[in-house]
């Protein structure tokens, strides 16, 4: 991954409907939900949605199916793992041994 895809990702995320709708995405896996069950799982108007569903797209975080009338969204699993192995990319100087105690720690 590039540091403006990064960057599109990160800023994408950085807002608290946004960070939830891919995070439930996440948890529903690759059988995603269409734009109905999405806006009655997190409470968000149609509007709100369209606008929020739009940025994750374009920062490639989600993708989009069409079947006839209606569309199902699911997370961009390749597109998420990109982004954690950029933020990782170096972790510890390139030796993750040296984080394993922290990250055990959690």
């Amino acid at each position: 991954m590039q540091t403006a895809a990064a960057l599109d990702a990160l800023s994408a995320l950085a807002q608290k409907s946004r960070l939830a709708l891919f995070r439930h995405l996440v948890q529903l896996g690759p059988g995603g939900a269409t734009p109905g069950e999405l806006a009655e799982a997190l409470g968000l108007a149609a509007t709100t949605l369209s606008f929020h569903l739009k940025t994750l797209a374009q920062a490639g975080l989600i993708e989009a199916e069409q079947h006839g009338r209606s569309i199902t969204y699911r997370a961009d699993f390749a597109a998420m793992q990109g982004l954690v192995d950029y933020l990782t990319e170096n972790c510890c100087g390139g030796d993750p041994a040296r984080c394993a105690p922290r990250a055990a720690r959690r």
